[in-house]
This record gives structure tokens, sequence and C-alpha cells, in this order.
């Protein structure tokens, strides 16, 4: 099939691959514009618009897909079907019917269960054990179009974000071709969504990432987990912000009072409602990230001393 793809970010970069060496043209691309980025923050193209560069391919880059210069490219262009990861940017009726095969996603959660821009985030952060990724015919209203495809994979203990995303990433890029595959051939027809177990995952913001030492351990656990590597979890030290990275659920350390620190040579814990957990690397404000014990050498704590 002839075909456009549409998506942004890092995470959509192995199933552009993986059509770039499939049996599929692909003709085109669309992505989010250039933003800031950086240090500098200067203007930058997006990974996919420098993948599909490198490759030869022409780059659409509408501020909005109902453009009408944007919409009259894809008219020309003609696509069989628009394959779509993580591209950023609602699609209204007009571009969706320009493919005679729409547009199809490849979502990385089990629909109906996480529909929303954060399904791995709010997988790790709600306790799931299983999660996925799934292909699904892109309808007007948020990720409830019917499926095509399916595929499960395990949550592990230490799993951050980052972590679950690159892994359903590499898996959803050989199931999106597969279901190109099966779209073509007239093999493949997608499934309502069941009406049961509709759950939503919302964009988690910075605010969502501060960490509440009032909540059990398992509680921090997961929060930092899907808060890694973004927005990053964070919370605050003698009036400043401290980023922390993942946290070890700690076996001993005795009872401290949530938020109260406790330095040893080689590890530092806090206290939660529950039992303290050792911080992992930790990064203060306008400085490096580096390991907690490090960081708490540098340090004199005293009984005063706790992270709000």
């Amino acid at each position: 099939m002839r075909l456009v793809f549409a998506g942004t970010p890092e995470t959509a970069l192995p199933a552009l691959e993986a059509l770039l060496e499939s049996r599929h043209e692909v003709a085109a691309v669309v992505t989010r514009p250039d933003a800031p980025a950086g240090r500098g923050r200067r203007l930058t193209a997006s990974p996919v618009a420098q993948r599909a560069e490198k490759a030869g391919i022409e780059v659409l880059k509408p501020a909005k897909a109902k453009d009408p210069d944007f919409l009259d490219r894809l008219r020309r262009i003609a696509p069989d079907c628009c394959p779509v990861v993580a591209y950023g940017a609602l699609l209204p009726r007009v571009a969706l019917d320009i493919p005679r095969h729409g547009w199809v996603n490849l979502h990385f959660s089990l629909l109906p269960a996480w529909r929303g821009a954060a399904p791995v985030q709010h997988a790790i952060l709600h306790g799931d054990d299983i999660t996925g990724a799934c292909t699904f015919q892109i309808e007007e209203d948020l990720d409830t179009g019917p499926v095509y495809g399916m595929l499960t994979e395990p949550i592990r203990p230490t799993d951050t974000a980052g972590d679950l995303l690159e892994r359903l990433a590499r898996a959803g890029a050989r199931l999106l071709v597969d279901t190109m595959d099966g779209i073509e051939q007239g093999a493949l027809q997608p499934r309502p969504q069941p009406a049961e177990g509709v759950s939503y995952a919302p964009k988690l913001t910075p605010e969502d990432a501060r960490i509440d030492w009032r909540a059990p351990a398992m509680r921090v656990d997961r929060l930092v987990r899907a808060c890694t590597p973004a927005p990053g979890a964070w919370t605050t030290f003698r009036g400043e912000r401290l980023k922390v990275g993942p946290v070890r659920l700690a076996a001993g350390g005795g009872e401290l009072a949530p938020g109260k620190l406790k330095a040893g040579k080689r590890e530092v814990l806090v206290g939660t409602a529950t039992h303290p957990v050792a911080l992992g690397e930790v990064q203060p404000q306008g400085k490096r990230r580096m390991p907690a014990a490090d960081w708490a050498r540098g340090l004199s704590l005293t009984d005063e001393d706790v992270l709000i």
C-alpha cells in the first residue's frame, strides 16, 4: 500500500523503520512543527522528521491537521492508509476521510484500558501487571475506534515508563506492519472495543509528579517509575526542588516518619506511610544527577531535614 506515516517523538521511530523496510511505500510523513529544544532552545525538527529527511521522504508539518494546504497535499499524495504512532495532534473528520483505509493508530495499552496520552505511565502508576499495544482505526472520539490487532507485555517490578515504552515501541512496530499487511490483503477486519473496562490516561504534569511521602512506599515507587524519564518525579529539600530517580523498596531501615531522611555510607532512606524507600539518583536544583549517597555526603543533615 501507499502510506503516509504520522508520528513525532523517538517512540515512533521503530514503527517508521519497520514500515520503511516493509513491502509498503512510505510516500510521506506527517509530524509536529519544529519546536525549541536543548539548552539554547533552538528550533529543532522532530525525530520522525529527521529520519524521514535522511531517507529522502517528503515531510509535512502542519500547524493543525485541518489546514487547507495540508489537506490538499494529502489528497494529491493519495495514500491508501495512514499509520500513526504518537503524532500528538487531533485529526478532523475531513483528514480521516482522505485515505481509503483510514488512519490506523498504534496505541500502547490494551484498549479500552488507558485511552489517552499517557497509557504507559498510568499502567505503571496504577500497579498493572500486564499491558500491551494495539492497532485500531482512528475515529474522532478519543481512542474509541475498532481494534485490528493486539499484543501483551508484562510490566516488570523495576520498569520505568521509559523502559516499558521502549519495549512496546519495538514490539508494536511489528504489529503495525502486520496490520498494514492484513488490511492490504483484505484478511483483517477491526472489532469494536468492549464497552466494559474503559479507563483514561491523561498526560502527567509536573505537579502530578510531586512525591507525597505520606503515601505508602509502593505508591511512591510506582509514581517515581511512572514519571521517569518525563515529567520527572520531584520533591523539595530545604526549600529547593530535588529531582528523584527510581527508588528501591527497603527491606530494613526501621521506622521513619514520612519524608524523614536517614543517610548511611551506601544508601539514603526516606520514610513513607508504610516502610522506608532507598533513593537512587537525585538531582539538586542547578546541579547534575548523582547517587543519593554522594548527595547526602555533602550535606550536614539535621533532625529538622525532611523531604516535602
